[in-house]
């Protein structure tokens, strides 16, 4: 029987709609896509695109010998070939052969280098490489995976330091072993994560340098939030410090739920916005990986991964102070004065102890408050994070604080009897509307005892951080860009032939569709009509 185009089902017939999935398998996939049903390297037959980027496109494939569901990335470098409708091979102009020929030269070389790895367990692994085409493929598994924004979501948001450290440290190991062969990643991110049934963390959206980074032949593919600041800048060099960066905004993004500001506009405000209920939920020496990792001038940053994996574990050091701080409180049990002076032990030298033990702990773990710290305008407020006073007895009868979450900020400043400091970038949220508090700190109910309990901290709302392509299809290039601009996305453009748009109009989205729901600051690429391409002849392709 014949198999459904869309989730390689099997159907009653090759034109009918799949039951299974509702894809209707009449209609063709458009150029430059390869036809449905084509058969690459006699055995991989090709389905559905299911993503694209500058330099490759994916799709869904079936190996006919294994009957086995894999994936078949296809170098595609937009803006340097044509296919035409039904067609199969690429056709180079003269004038993009140059660039053609050495990005995929470059394609090709990244791809042997990343299947000589020794090590694969961490990584959607590579299954075959062959040139046909006139271009190269390689094929890699498909297994049924949870994409790690879905897992991360189901696990309440954010995941736990413990739950997150093993997920992470054979991605660590999987980067740092590419970096041995002379390649990098460049893109590790949320979105090219994914976890498997038996709980492991395995990375996709592997490409070369040319579609990681400004200023190439190719158009760069950049994540926001996890993209070093470097890879903003025209053919820049990356480093093993750029893939760190993005490490440690997965790793930020893992923990906290959200990702660092896109590294553009951290230019402005480096900051990286933690709430304090957060830094209170994580180990000290973690948030300080953090910070170093996500250093904006990358030799700055956190250098190997060696010093990568020392970061996130607590040393020896602090350990042995953990635990003499542990020995000390269990030879030091609670008791009456008379006891305390009959025992001979000085309650002040023990006090002083604790007290020294305690700073050479937190010197360890890099919590002194210096100018110098990278904690340092971490918090929500931009600066030590607030402190929440303990009621002075268990029947506390004083004033407490109001609940204001949920509250329209601006309400709160004209009510609040105080002052009100909120978060420079405030968070995304999909249940508290825009402008209105998410969390405030200190938190309702707590008491009132002094008059500098009269500053409220809160952050605030962004809305929703997925926001719906409006429907640009007919409209100017420039109408098109100025509408996905004001929805807080990055608009770029590319330019096609077509018979049917007018020169200047939008013809059609890349990668997307009028309604799909993307992330905000997210790069989004129209194609825009050049007219009807006027015809030449077989010598000029």
């Amino acid at each position: 029987m014949p198999l459904c185009m869309g989730c390689l089902n099997e159907i009653p017939a090759a034109d009918s709609v799949c039951e299974t999935c509702g894809f209707n398998n009449a209609e063709k996939q458009s150029a430059p896509f390869l036809p449905y049903g084509t058969v690459l390297n006699n055995k991989y037959v090709v389905a559905k695109n299911l993503e694209t980027n500058g330099e490759s496109t994916r799709y869904l494939g079936y190996d006919k010998e294994t009957g086995t569901v894999l994936s078949i990335r296809e170098f595609l470098p937009i803006g340097l070939f044509d296919r035409n409708q039904d067609e199969t091979a690429l056709y180079v102009e003269p004038g993009d052969r140059a660039d053609f020929d050495k990005a995929l030269s470059d394609f090709r070389a990244y791809y042997e280098t990343v299947n000589t790895l020794s090590v694969k367990s961490a990584m959607i692994e590579i299954v075959d490489l062959f040139s046909e085409n006139n271009t190269a493929y390689v094929i890699e598994e498909n297994d049924d995976l949870l994409s790690f924004t879905e897992y991360v979501e189901h696990s309440g948001g954010h995941l736990e330091w413990d739950s997150a450290r093993p997920l992470f440290m054979p991605i660590i190991t999987l980067i740092e072993n590419l970096h041995k062969l002379g390649v990098g990643h460049y893109a590790v991110s949320p979105s090219n994560l994914y976890v498997t049934a038996a709980g492991k963390l395995k990375l996709g959206g592997f490409s070369t340098e040319n579609e990681r980074k400004r200023g190439t032949m190719l158009k760069s593919q950049l994540y926001s939030g996890c993209a070093a600041p470097e890879q903003y800048l025209d053919n820049s060099a990356l480093d093993s410090a750029t893939d760190i960066y993005g490490l440690t905004a997965t790793l930020f993004y893992a923990l906290t739920g959200n990702l660092p500001a896109n590294a553009k506009e951290r230019e402005k405000d480096a900051r990286l916005l933690i709430s304090t209920t957060t830094v209170k939920r994580l180990p000290p020496h973690v948030v300080t990986a953090l910070a170093n990792g996500l250093q904006m001038k990358s030799d700055q940053r956190i250098a190997d991964f060696d010093e990568l994996r020392a970061q996130l574990s607590v040393s020896s050091t602090v350990q042995a102070i953990q635990d003499e701080i542990s020995r000390t409180a269990s030879m030091t049990p609670i008791k009456t004065e008379g006891e305390r002076t009959q025992s001979g032990v000085n309650p002040t030298a023990v006090g002083l102890v604790a007290t020294i033990v305690a700073l050479l702990l937190f010197s360890a773990i890099g919590l002194f408050w210096l100018p110098t710290n990278p904690m340092m305008g971490l918090f929500t407020n931009g600066s030590t994070a607030p402190m929440t006073v303990a009621p002075p007895t268990e029947s506390w009868t004083g004033p407490v604080m109001t609940n204001y979450v949920g509250q329209k900020y601006e309400d709160v400043v004209k009510a609040f009897q105080g002052k009100v400091k909120k978060s420079a970038d405030g968070e995304f949220s999909d249940t508290v509307p825009k402008g209105n508090i998410i969390s405030q700190e200190p938190p309702a109910g707590d008491p009132i005892v002094s008059d500098s309990d009269n500053i409220l901290y809160v952050v605030v709302s962004k809305g929703p951080q997925m926001t719906a392509l409006p429907d640009v299809v007919g409209k100017s290039s420039t109408a098109a860009a100025e509408e996905i601009t004001g929805l807080g996305l990055v608009a770029l453009m590319d330019v096609d032939y077509s018979d049917t748009v007018a020169e200047g109009k939008v013809i059609e989205y890349v990668s997307h569709k009028a309604g799909d729901k993307v992330e905000s600051g997210s790069e989004i690429t129209i194609k825009v009509s050049r007219g009807a391409k006027k015809n030449t002849t077989a010598a000029d392709n």
